[in-house]
């Protein structure tokens, strides 16, 4: 089976290299890498926030994997028609069910190539867990699949695929030196100090989406006022986005 190269490389344009994607690439190298008889499916989860999706869209470059995206308005039929996209595989109005999931699993399994299924929650609430199992069983993809903290839990009501599954991977929460790749993503014209981003990790409880929001406001006002680097003192009693309503007067 082909195995995945983790090593450090420059990530595609748009996206900082954070610690997630080092986490991402060992599940899918892992799956990808796994055994002849060792189940294909690995589980990455972890609060909203995090990263994931960002981490997914560097696996997907990395590896040609097919990205698909859960929704919540999924039925079994809307879901298949999803993924026949993703794998670019054309299908008729009057397709049935079954003759689209041979389609898929037929490509899965020709393709050798990896399938990422985020917001799999999605998956969960909708009921479709056994259907994506078959999908599994018939073509035996290395599949990654991306969800919220709590999914490795809802997946126990789901015995046989929840045997199926050959790790777990938790998402970590941003770290400074997160921080710092995503202020040079977000923040190109200014310097950002270490002192603040301290405060931005500690204020976002581990959000990439928080700090990233945050940084981008830090820019803006610090192009406002022609600041070339931001510290704590400096940005002072302004406002850092923690996800909290604002609390009334």
């Amino acid at each position: 089976m082909k195995q995945s190269n983790s090593s450090a490389q420059a990530a595609p344009t748009g996206i900082a290299p954070l610690a997630n994607i080092a986490v991402v690439e060992r599940a899918i190298s892992r799956a990808l890498g796994r055994g002849m008889h060792q189940p294909g499916m690995v589980v990455m989860n972890g609060p909203s926030g995090y990263g994931k999706s960002m981490a997914a869209a560097w696996v997907t470059a990395r590896n040609r994997a097919y990205y698909v995206q859960a929704s919540d308005f999924w039925t079994k039929k809307a879901m298949l028609k999803d993924i026949c996209r993703a794998l670019g595989l054309q299908f008729k109005p009057g397709d049935t069910v079954d003759e689209m999931a041979k389609m898929v699993v037929a490509q899965l399994e020709q393709s050798g190539r990896p399938l990422i299924l985020d917001e799999f929650d999605y998956v969960v609430d909708k009921n479709l867990v056994e259907a994506v199992r078959s999908l599994y069983e018939g073509s035996k993809a290395a599949t990654l699949i991306i969800g919220e903290e709590a999914l490795p839990q809802k997946l126990k009501k789901w015995e046989r695929f929840h045997g199926r599954i050959l790790d777990w991977y938790p998402a970590q929460p941003a770290s400074v030196d997160d921080a710092r790749e995503l202020a040079k993503l977000y923040c190109p014209h200014i310097t950002v100090a270490d002192c603040l981003l301290d405060r931005l990790v500690d204020k976002a409880r581990g959000s990439v989406r928080r700090i990233s929001t945050n940084l981008e406001t830090i820019q803006e006002e610090a192009m406002s006022n022609a600041w070339e680097t931001v510290t704590l003192e400096l940005w002072g009693s302004r406002a850092i986005h923690t996800g909290e309503p604002p609390r009334r007067s």
